[in-house]
């Protein structure tokens, strides 16, 4: 096995994936992810907690840059317009890598255990954008609604990105989505 070339993660991440579509998540093990890696199942473990870690490691990275996003936004901007501007802001980090979402999204809408661990990870933005927004002075109802919008303007503009067919930017399709929101709660869509 060639296990001095670089790249590990990708070339994991890669491994797990395709194995994830041809015998499904659970039926994969990590002996089979690290052997098509040509790796070592303990330098999958130097990446990835457990399998399932191979389609939500970057949620911590995703939390930083939309609390950070949504801190730097101008303390004029209303609470949905502060996290839409966070939520927008994040779109480059998916931009990269959308054929690896679009088979993750694939997977994990295949099987119960992860559409449950995608719900968790969503709520836990949510609440790392109430806590931003009630720092921000936002109040109570206000900063939690304004969240859950966003990240719901986040999920929904993901799959249609996912699935898009002329293969538009996610930030423009964000921006589309959280202009429909507003549109709806005004009374007007």
């Amino acid at each position: 096995m060639a296990r001095w070339k670089p790249d590990a993660r990708a070339r994991l991440e890669k491994a797990a994936l395709a194995l994830y579509r041809e015998h499904g998540f659970a039926q994969t093990t990590v002996a089979e992810i690290a052997d098509r890696a040509g790796l070592t199942e303990r330098t999958f473990f130097r990446y990835f907690a457990d399998k399932r870690e191979v389609l939500f490691s970057g949620a911590d990275v995703l939390q930083q840059q939309l609390v950070s996003a949504l801190d730097d936004a101008p303390s004029a901007l209303s609470a949905i317009d502060a996290v839409g501007r966070a939520v927008e802001a994040v779109a480059g980090l998916f931009e990269q890598r959308r054929d690896f979402a679009r088979k993750r999204q694939a997977v994990i809408s295949e099987n119960a255990e992860l559409q449950e661990r995608e719900r968790v990870k969503l709520a836990s933005l949510a609440s790392a954008l109430a806590d931003a927004l009630r720092r921000r002075g936002i109040r109570e109802p206000a900063a939690s609604l304004a969240a859950e919008m966003g990240i719901t303007v986040l999920r929904l503009a993901f799959e249609r990105w996912i699935n898009d067919k002329e293969d538009r930017q996610l930030a423009r399709i964000m921006r589309d989505s959280l202009n429909e929101l507003k549109l709806v709660t005004a009374g007007k869509g």
